[in-house]
């Protein structure tokens, strides 16, 4: 399995262990400073706010087998929060929508994205995400895998 046919499967594992009970998956934190292991790796407890209106929640950061790099976090924007920075990145980016909607840049090109939706922005494409609404919250999962950057 190639790191592109990997990175596809990502979002489908990562919905399926949000469903899996929590006694049938081992619980524990990740071994080291960088090494990720099979297990459940809860929500973080502890907010980290990034940006007016934007809060995110890790999940997971790491390294996997063959120098492949592990991020996930859970991010909720207030109503009308504005865009992040444009950015690019060495790795591929998957957002999984999980309330509300979400408008979603991708190298020039906005999509509305709603809740069940997924977005990917392939590494090096410029990106950027706001909250679609003006009125309600929006939330999302968003996993990235790639090159250690």
């Amino acid at each position: 399995m190639n790191r592109r046919e990997f990175s596809a499967l990502l979002p489908m594992l990562a919905a399926a262990g949000a469903v899996m009970p929590a006694e049938s998956v081992a619980q524990h934190a990740p071994p080291g400073p960088n090494k990720l292991e099979s297990g459940r790796y809860p929500e973080g407890p502890a907010p980290h706010p990034s940006a007016a209106g934007r809060v995110s929640r890790h999940i997971a950061l790491g390294m996997l087998p063959n120098d492949i790099r592990l991020e996930a976090h859970h991010t909720t924007l207030e109503p009308g929060a504005g865009w992040e920075p444009v950015g690019t990145h060495k790795h591929t980016e998957m957002w999984l929508v999980t309330d509300g909607q979400v408008s979603l840049m991708t190298d020039g090109e906005t999509q509305t994205l709603n809740k069940g939706d997924m977005g990917i922005c392939i590494a090096g494409n410029k990106h950027s995400v706001a909250n679609a609404s003006k009125t309600e919250t929006c939330s999302y999962f968003v996993v990235c895998v790639g090159p250690p950057e």
